[in-house]
């Protein structure tokens, strides 16, 4: 199941990269013709607001996203796990924070429209939700993982290196 969960985020955010290029090259080559669309600059900063989230999302589940480490690898390994433990559960604070704020900002812009695209602001803002949530979810798991570790087990090592 978790898989087709990753599967279906990369799905998503390789439609959304072919939207955006096509959006932005709708907007070149109507400007070159001298009839620009008004709509696709700010189709494009949606879009690029979508792809970004899904891109956070996709980095979270692969823990990709840069990490420094180099205070926390001196720690003995149970101290080390402590802070490992400690430092996802404040990415929980954190996604839990985002999403309820992208809540709140979603009920505030959603009677506004955009400027250029028959659409609510809120869409700009609804990918905070997913997201946050997402980190919330990730960090609970990771939290979990790390403090089940046992300083003898393989894996503690790991997590020094």
């Amino acid at each position: 199941m978790v898989r087709i969960f990753d599967r279906a985020l990369e799905a998503v955010a390789c439609t959304l990269l072919f939207v955006l290029l096509v959006t932005v090259l709708l907007g070149v080559i109507t400007r070159a013709t001298g009839e620009p669309l008004i709509w696709t600059d700010e189709g494009a900063r949606f879009v690029m607001v979508w792809l970004a989230s899904f891109g956070w999302m996709i980095a979270g589940r692969r823990r990709a996203h840069v990490r420094i480490r180099y205070f926390q690898d001196l720690l003995p390994p149970a101290l080390h796990r402590g802070t490992e433990v400690v430092i996802q559960l404040a990415m929980v604070a954190l996604g839990c924070a985002l999403a309820w704020y992208g809540v709140y900002l979603v009920r505030r812009n959603q009677d506004l429209e955009a400027t250029s695209l028959p659409i609510s602001m809120a869409w700009l803002y609804i990918p905070m939700i997913p997201a946050g949530l997402l980190m919330a979810v990730q960090g609970v798991a990771q939290a979990i993982e790390r403090g089940k570790l046992v300083s003898t087990s393989p894996l503690s090592e790991e997590l020094v290196e």
